[in-house]
């Protein structure tokens, strides 16, 4: 069985951690009433994507 041979500073262990800090999402503002929105989706105030209305599915997605 592997064993390390000498124990693992505490930099060493921090440096690999900083690889897994959380991004904040980005938003954007919709065209059409102005509230924030993720980017590639569906306004959530006006159901407006592009310009375009969409209706919301009926039925969830798989």
């Amino acid at each position: 069985m592997a064993v390390p041979k000498r124990k693992t500073s505490k930099a060493r262990r921090d440096k690999r951690r900083a690889q897994h800090g959380i991004s904040v999402t980005s938003v954007n503002v919709c065209p059409n009433c102005g509230s924030p929105t993720r980017p590639h989706h569906v306004c959530p105030t006006c159901k407006t994507y592009r310009g375009r209305d969409v209706q919301p599915l009926g039925t969830p997605a798989p």
